[in-house]
C-alpha cells in the first residue's frame, strides 16, 4: 500500500501555524475534517488526544505520525501536515517536530492501520527526503515529492 493511495493532495497543509500539540492536532483535524463528510472533529481529536496520552507519536528526526481508529469511519485517511518553524511534540529525542503524518483508520482496518504507518516511517527514515520535504514550495511539490518517493521504494 502506497501512501499515495490514501492521501489526497487536499490533505496537505504546508505551513501549519499552530504551535504545540494540540494546535497541530487541532489544525490538522479540522483541516481534514473541512474535507471529509461525515469526520466528526470532536470525535477525532478526542482519539488523537488519548492516543497520545499512551505516548508520544513524535518518532523524533523532526517527525511525528499521531494516529488513530475511529469507529464510524469506513476507509483510511492520511493528511500531511508542516511547520517550518517546528513544534514541541514530545518526542523521543526531545527535537521539534516540523513534518506530521496524520492517519485515521476504521476501528477494525488493523492491517492497513499498521502497513501505513509502517510505510511512512521507512520512507522517515531516510533524512534526505525529510530534507526534501522541508524545501518543498508548497502543496503540489510536497504530494509530487511524497508520490517520488512512495514509487521509488
Amino acid at each position: 500500500m502506497k501512501i499515495t493511495d490514501v492521501m489526497e493532495k487536499e490533505y496537505i497543509i504546508p505551513d501549519l501555524k499552530s504551535e504545540d500539540k494540540r494546535g497541530v492536532l487541532e489544525e490538522m483535524v479540522d483541516h481534514v475534517a473541512s474535507k471529509v463528510e461525515g469526520l466528526d472533529r470532536e470525535t477525532v481529536l478526542e482519539v488523537l488526544l488519548e492516543r497520545e496520552k499512551l505516548g508520544s507519536t513524535g518518532i523524533g528526526h523532526g517527525v511525528a505520525i499521531p494516529h488513530g481508529k475511529l469507529k464510524d469511519l469506513d476507509h483510511l485517511i492520511v493528511a500531511f501536515g508542516r511547520s517550518l518553524k517546528g513544534v514541541d511534540f514530545q518526542s523521543l529525542d526531545d527535537k521539534p517536530a516540523h513534518l506530521f503524518f496524520l492517519i485515521l483508520a476504521p476501528e477494525n482496518s488493523t492491517t492497513a492501520h499498521l502497513k501505513i504507518l509502517a510505510r511512512i516511517s521507512r520512507l522517515l527514515n531516510d533524512p534526505s527526503f525529510r530534507k526534501r520535504l522541508l524545501e518543498c514550495k508548497g502543496r503540489e511539490e510536497i504530494y509530487q515529492t511524497i508520490r517520488e518517493e512512495d514509487e521509488r521504494h
